[in-house]
Protein backbone atom coordinates (compact mmCIF):
# COMPACT_ATOMS: atom_id res chain seq x y z
CA UNK A 1 0.00 0.00 0.00
CA UNK A 2 1.61 3.16 -1.22
CA UNK A 3 1.06 6.90 -0.09
CA UNK A 4 -1.06 7.87 -3.30
CA UNK A 5 -3.12 5.16 -3.07
CA UNK A 6 -4.27 5.30 0.77
CA UNK A 7 -4.75 8.94 0.52
CA UNK A 8 -3.58 12.12 -1.70
CA UNK A 9 -2.26 14.63 0.86
CA UNK A 10 -4.06 18.02 0.64
CA UNK A 11 -2.32 21.49 -0.27
CA UNK A 12 1.07 19.62 0.63
CA UNK A 13 3.59 22.29 0.00
CA UNK A 14 1.75 25.32 1.81
CA UNK A 15 0.93 23.88 4.61
CA UNK A 16 4.72 22.18 5.10
CA UNK A 17 5.73 25.33 4.22
CA UNK A 18 3.79 27.08 6.52
CA UNK A 19 5.43 25.47 9.65
CA UNK A 20 8.70 27.27 8.51
CA UNK A 21 10.82 24.33 9.47
CA UNK A 22 14.07 24.70 11.06
CA UNK A 23 16.41 21.90 10.09
CA UNK A 24 17.43 20.97 13.32
CA UNK A 25 13.83 21.27 14.86
CA UNK A 26 11.08 18.84 16.24
CA UNK A 27 7.76 19.02 14.33
CA UNK A 28 4.44 16.63 14.94
CA UNK A 29 2.25 15.31 12.69
CA UNK A 30 -0.74 14.42 14.57
CA UNK A 31 -2.58 12.91 11.32
CA UNK A 32 0.28 10.60 9.40
CA UNK A 33 -2.44 8.60 7.64
CA UNK A 34 -0.55 7.91 4.10
CA UNK A 35 2.39 10.13 5.01
CA UNK A 36 2.49 12.32 2.38
CA UNK A 37 2.56 15.56 4.89
CA UNK A 38 4.96 13.73 7.39
CA UNK A 39 7.46 12.58 4.07
CA UNK A 40 7.27 16.02 3.14
CA UNK A 41 8.83 17.64 6.28
CA UNK A 42 11.13 15.35 6.37
CA UNK A 43 12.95 15.86 3.39
CA UNK A 44 13.31 19.98 4.64
CA UNK A 45 14.69 18.03 8.17
CA UNK A 46 18.58 17.77 8.74
CA UNK A 47 20.03 14.79 10.51
CA UNK A 48 19.39 16.61 13.84
CA UNK A 49 15.34 17.20 12.69
CA UNK A 50 12.80 15.11 14.56
CA UNK A 51 9.26 14.23 13.53
CA UNK A 52 6.72 12.35 15.88
CA UNK A 53 3.92 11.56 13.85
CA UNK A 54 0.07 10.02 15.33
CA UNK A 55 -2.12 8.12 13.96
CA UNK A 56 -4.67 5.49 15.65
CA UNK A 57 -5.79 3.90 13.01
CA UNK A 58 -3.59 0.49 12.56
CA UNK A 59 -4.09 0.28 8.39
CA UNK A 60 -1.76 3.38 8.84
CA UNK A 61 1.25 1.94 10.14
CA UNK A 62 2.15 0.57 7.14
CA UNK A 63 2.83 3.66 5.41
CA UNK A 64 5.52 4.45 8.08
CA UNK A 65 9.01 5.13 6.34
CA UNK A 66 11.46 2.52 7.42
CA UNK A 67 15.08 3.65 8.99
CA UNK A 68 15.10 6.77 9.64
CA UNK A 69 16.13 7.62 12.96
CA UNK A 70 14.48 10.69 12.93
CA UNK A 71 11.24 9.66 12.83
CA UNK A 72 8.99 7.83 15.24
CA UNK A 73 5.60 6.77 15.07
CA UNK A 74 2.56 7.09 17.28
CA UNK A 75 0.21 4.95 17.42
CA UNK A 76 -2.44 7.08 19.43
CA UNK A 77 -5.19 9.75 19.04
CA UNK A 78 -3.78 13.08 18.86
CA UNK A 79 -5.90 14.09 21.67
CA UNK A 80 -3.30 12.88 23.95
CA UNK A 81 -0.20 15.25 22.11
CA UNK A 82 0.71 16.36 25.71
CA UNK A 83 1.43 12.86 27.11
CA UNK A 84 2.89 11.26 24.89
CA UNK A 85 5.68 14.50 23.94
CA UNK A 86 5.74 13.84 28.12
CA UNK A 87 6.48 10.19 27.41
CA UNK A 88 9.23 11.02 24.67
CA UNK A 89 10.95 13.82 26.75
CA UNK A 90 10.43 15.98 24.49
CA UNK A 91 9.52 19.58 26.00
CA UNK A 92 8.68 21.73 23.49
CA UNK A 93 8.63 21.33 19.59
CA UNK A 94 8.64 23.78 16.60
CA UNK A 95 5.54 22.96 14.88
CA UNK A 96 2.23 20.88 14.67
CA UNK A 97 0.48 19.92 11.65
CA UNK A 98 -3.02 18.86 11.52
CA UNK A 99 -5.05 17.53 8.53
CA UNK A 100 -8.23 17.24 9.71
CA UNK A 101 -9.93 15.10 6.25
CA UNK A 102 -10.50 11.45 6.44
CA UNK A 103 -7.91 9.36 4.47
CA UNK A 104 -9.34 8.61 1.08
CA UNK A 105 -8.55 5.12 2.15
CA UNK A 106 -11.46 4.49 4.38
CA UNK A 107 -13.74 6.22 2.17
CA UNK A 108 -12.43 3.10 -0.61
CA UNK A 109 -12.16 0.52 2.01
CA UNK A 110 -15.09 -1.44 1.82
CA UNK A 111 -15.21 -3.18 4.99
CA UNK A 112 -15.08 -0.02 7.10
CA UNK A 113 -18.40 1.47 6.80
CA UNK A 114 -17.51 4.76 5.94
CA UNK A 115 -19.10 5.27 2.85
CA UNK A 116 -22.53 4.90 1.48
CA UNK A 117 -21.07 3.66 -1.95
CA UNK A 118 -20.59 0.28 -0.44
CA UNK A 119 -22.77 -2.24 1.61
CA UNK A 120 -20.91 -3.10 4.76
CA UNK A 121 -20.92 -3.01 8.74
CA UNK A 122 -22.01 -0.01 9.74
CA UNK A 123 -18.63 0.85 11.73
CA UNK A 124 -17.06 3.60 11.21
CA UNK A 125 -14.69 3.50 13.67
CA UNK A 126 -11.18 4.83 13.42
CA UNK A 127 -9.97 3.06 15.87
CA UNK A 128 -11.07 -0.40 15.16
CA UNK A 129 -9.78 -1.89 18.99
CA UNK A 130 -12.41 0.32 20.90
CA UNK A 131 -15.45 2.56 21.00
CA UNK A 132 -18.99 2.38 19.92
CA UNK A 133 -19.64 1.62 16.19
CA UNK A 134 -21.99 3.39 13.98
CA UNK A 135 -24.61 0.89 14.74
CA UNK A 136 -24.50 1.25 18.24
CA UNK A 137 -25.37 5.27 17.52
CA UNK A 138 -28.28 4.46 15.04
CA UNK A 139 -29.90 1.93 17.47
CA UNK A 140 -29.54 3.12 20.94
CA UNK A 141 -29.63 6.78 20.80
CA UNK A 142 -32.97 7.90 20.95
CA UNK A 143 -34.55 10.72 18.46
CA UNK A 144 -33.51 13.75 20.11
CA UNK A 145 -29.99 13.15 20.02
CA UNK A 146 -29.80 11.55 16.51
CA UNK A 147 -31.61 14.34 15.42
CA UNK A 148 -28.95 16.42 17.42
CA UNK A 149 -25.82 15.44 15.74
CA UNK A 150 -27.67 15.28 12.36
CA UNK A 151 -28.33 18.97 12.67
CA UNK A 152 -25.09 19.81 14.68
CA UNK A 153 -21.96 17.53 12.74
CA UNK A 154 -24.31 17.22 9.28
CA UNK A 155 -26.26 20.66 9.64
CA UNK A 156 -29.03 18.75 7.99
CA UNK A 157 -32.18 20.78 7.93
CA UNK A 158 -34.37 17.66 8.25
CA UNK A 159 -32.18 15.95 11.28
CA UNK A 160 -35.60 15.59 13.03
CA UNK A 161 -37.34 13.67 10.26
CA UNK A 162 -34.40 11.68 9.32
CA UNK A 163 -33.87 10.47 13.29
CA UNK A 164 -37.92 9.61 13.55
CA UNK A 165 -37.39 7.78 10.34
CA UNK A 166 -34.14 5.37 11.65
CA UNK A 167 -36.08 5.47 15.20
CA UNK A 168 -39.39 4.03 13.63
CA UNK A 169 -37.35 1.47 11.41
CA UNK A 170 -35.01 0.07 13.87
CA UNK A 171 -38.33 -1.17 15.70
CA UNK A 172 -38.60 -3.89 12.94
CA UNK A 173 -34.68 -4.83 12.87
CA UNK A 174 -31.59 -3.77 14.04
CA UNK A 175 -29.71 -1.75 11.79
CA UNK A 176 -26.10 -2.85 11.25
CA UNK A 177 -25.41 -2.23 7.59
CA UNK A 178 -24.78 0.45 5.52
CA UNK A 179 -27.76 -0.67 3.31
CA UNK A 180 -30.26 -0.95 5.52
CA UNK A 181 -29.32 2.51 6.63
CA UNK A 182 -29.52 3.79 3.11
CA UNK A 183 -32.97 2.06 2.83
CA UNK A 184 -34.35 4.02 5.88
CA UNK A 185 -33.05 7.44 4.88
CA UNK A 186 -32.91 7.74 0.73
CA UNK A 187 -37.00 8.49 1.27
CA UNK A 188 -36.04 11.87 2.86
CA UNK A 189 -33.47 12.64 0.59
CA UNK A 190 -34.09 15.46 -2.57
CA UNK A 191 -33.15 13.21 -5.57
CA UNK A 192 -30.76 15.94 -7.13
CA UNK A 193 -29.03 16.17 -3.71
CA UNK A 194 -29.03 12.72 -2.76
CA UNK A 195 -25.15 12.16 -2.94
CA UNK A 196 -24.81 15.18 -0.68
CA UNK A 197 -26.92 14.29 1.75
CA UNK A 198 -25.97 10.77 2.14
CA UNK A 199 -22.64 12.12 2.55
CA UNK A 200 -23.61 14.58 5.76
CA UNK A 201 -25.49 11.80 7.19
CA UNK A 202 -22.74 9.52 7.46
CA UNK A 203 -20.14 12.78 7.83
CA UNK A 204 -22.40 13.30 11.02
CA UNK A 205 -22.21 9.41 12.23
CA UNK A 206 -18.61 9.46 11.47
CA UNK A 207 -17.90 12.26 13.96
CA UNK A 208 -19.99 11.15 16.63
CA UNK A 209 -18.66 7.58 16.25
CA UNK A 210 -14.93 8.91 16.90
CA UNK A 211 -15.47 11.90 18.77
CA UNK A 212 -14.04 14.31 16.50
CA UNK A 213 -14.91 17.34 18.26
CA UNK A 214 -13.99 16.87 21.69
CA UNK A 215 -10.69 15.47 20.64
CA UNK A 216 -9.95 18.46 18.45
CA UNK A 217 -10.17 20.53 21.06
CA UNK A 218 -7.90 18.67 23.46
CA UNK A 219 -5.60 18.28 20.83
CA UNK A 220 -5.41 22.22 20.06
CA UNK A 221 -5.37 23.00 23.86
CA UNK A 222 -2.61 20.46 24.45
CA UNK A 223 -0.51 22.20 21.09
CA UNK A 224 -0.18 25.49 22.87
CA UNK A 225 1.50 23.75 25.97
CA UNK A 226 3.78 21.63 23.86
CA UNK A 227 4.95 24.74 21.28
CA UNK A 228 7.73 26.68 21.88
CA UNK A 229 7.06 30.29 21.65
CA UNK A 230 7.32 31.44 18.06
CA UNK A 231 5.98 27.20 17.07
CA UNK A 232 3.44 27.18 14.67
CA UNK A 233 0.39 25.57 14.32
CA UNK A 234 -0.75 24.20 10.86
CA UNK A 235 -4.85 23.09 10.49
CA UNK A 236 -6.86 21.60 7.56
CA UNK A 237 -10.47 21.55 8.18
CA UNK A 238 -12.75 20.00 5.73
CA UNK A 239 -16.11 21.26 7.29
CA UNK A 240 -17.83 24.06 8.80
CA UNK A 241 -18.15 23.23 12.31
CA UNK A 242 -14.33 22.42 12.60
CA UNK A 243 -13.04 25.63 10.73
CA UNK A 244 -14.80 27.79 13.24
CA UNK A 245 -13.06 26.43 16.13
CA UNK A 246 -10.14 26.10 14.72
CA UNK A 247 -10.16 29.79 13.98
CA UNK A 248 -11.30 31.00 17.16
CA UNK A 249 -8.80 28.87 18.78
CA UNK A 250 -6.30 30.73 16.40
CA UNK A 251 -7.71 34.23 17.56
CA UNK A 252 -9.12 33.26 21.05
CA UNK A 253 -7.11 30.43 22.35
CA UNK A 254 -10.43 28.76 22.99
CA UNK A 255 -13.21 26.99 20.37
CA UNK A 256 -15.80 29.71 21.50
CA UNK A 257 -13.94 32.85 20.59
CA UNK A 258 -14.30 34.63 23.44
CA UNK A 259 -11.65 37.05 23.43
CA UNK A 260 -9.68 38.68 26.92
CA UNK A 261 -8.26 42.13 26.07
CA UNK A 262 -5.35 43.73 29.28
CA UNK A 263 -5.84 46.80 30.79
CA UNK A 264 -5.42 48.57 27.91
CA UNK A 265 -7.84 46.91 25.51
CA UNK A 266 -5.36 44.74 23.68
CA UNK A 267 -6.42 40.87 22.82
CA UNK A 268 -4.77 38.51 24.98
CA UNK A 269 -4.28 35.27 22.87
CA UNK A 270 -1.44 32.33 23.08
CA UNK A 271 -1.76 32.62 19.37
CA UNK A 272 -1.40 34.83 16.48
CA UNK A 273 -3.00 34.31 13.05
CA UNK A 274 -0.48 34.07 10.09
CA UNK A 275 -2.63 33.63 7.40
CA UNK A 276 -5.69 36.12 8.41
CA UNK A 277 -7.19 35.40 4.68
CA UNK A 278 -7.70 31.52 4.41
CA UNK A 279 -5.86 29.07 2.06
CA UNK A 280 -7.90 27.22 -0.16
CA UNK A 281 -6.57 24.88 -2.81
CA UNK A 282 -6.40 26.33 -6.25
CA UNK A 283 -8.30 25.06 -9.02
CA UNK A 284 -5.90 22.78 -10.73
CA UNK A 285 -5.40 20.87 -7.44
CA UNK A 286 -9.06 20.68 -6.96
CA UNK A 287 -9.48 18.94 -10.42
CA UNK A 288 -6.99 16.84 -9.91
CA UNK A 289 -7.87 15.88 -6.23
CA UNK A 290 -11.97 16.80 -6.06
CA UNK A 291 -11.63 15.79 -2.43
CA UNK A 292 -9.65 18.76 -1.88
CA UNK A 293 -12.63 20.92 -2.69
CA UNK A 294 -13.70 22.04 1.11
CA UNK A 295 -10.31 22.05 2.14
CA UNK A 296 -9.33 25.13 4.46
CA UNK A 297 -5.52 26.00 5.67
CA UNK A 298 -5.13 28.31 8.59
CA UNK A 299 -1.93 29.30 10.10
CA UNK A 300 -1.10 30.71 13.75
CA UNK A 301 1.90 31.37 15.75
CA UNK A 302 2.77 31.27 19.41
CA UNK A 303 3.27 34.32 21.13
CA UNK A 304 5.99 35.13 22.81
CA UNK A 305 5.56 36.66 26.01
Amino acid sequence: MTEPTYHVPVLLHPSVDGLNIRPDGAYVDVTFGGGGHSREILSRLGEDGRLYSFDQDADAERNVPEGDERFTFVRSNFRYLRNWMRYYGVTAVDGILADLGVSSHHFDDEARGFSFRFDAPLDMRMNGRAGMTAADVVNRYDEAQLARIFHLYGEMKNSRSLAAAIVKGRQNATVTTVEQLIELIRPLMGRERVKKDMAKVFQALRIEVNHEMDALEEMLTAAIDVLRPGGRLVVLTYHSLEDRMVKNFMRAGNVEGKTEQDFFGNRLSPLRPVNNKVIVPDDEEQERNPRSRSAKLRIAEKTVR
